[in-house]
C-alpha cells in the first residue's frame, strides 16, 4: 500500500479515470454495434457522424490507438457506402 499522501491521491484518481475510460469505451462500442445493425443508408450516414467523433475522442484521449480508430471508421465506412 502506498505511503504518501500524493501516491494515495493518485490512486484515487487513476481509479476515477479508469472508470470514466470504460464507460466512454462501452458506449462507443455499442454505437458501433446499433450503426452495424442499422439497414437504412440515410439513418447509417446519420448515425456514422456521431460514431466517428465517438472514436476520435477516445483516440485522442489514449483510451484507444490512433491506428485502430482509423481502421474501425474505414470499415465503418465501407459498410455505410455498401448500403
Amino acid at each position: 500500500m502506498a505511503n504518501h499522501k500524493s501516491a494515495l491521491k493518485r490512486i484515487r484518481r487513476n481509479e476515477v479515470a479508469r472508470l470514466r475510460n470504460k464507460y466512454q469505451h462501452k458506449t462507443t462500442r455499442n454505437a458501433i454495434k446499433k450503426l452495424r445493425e442499422t439497414e437504412d443508408k440515410s439513418e447509417a450516414a446519420k448515425l456514422y457522424v456521431e460514431v466517428t467523433s465517438m472514436i476520435d475522442k477516445l483516440a485522442k484521449r489514449n483510451i484507444i490507438h490512433d491506428n485502430k480508430a482509423s481502421n474501425i471508421k474505414s470499415k465503418l465506412a465501407k459498410f455505410v457506402n455498401a448500403l
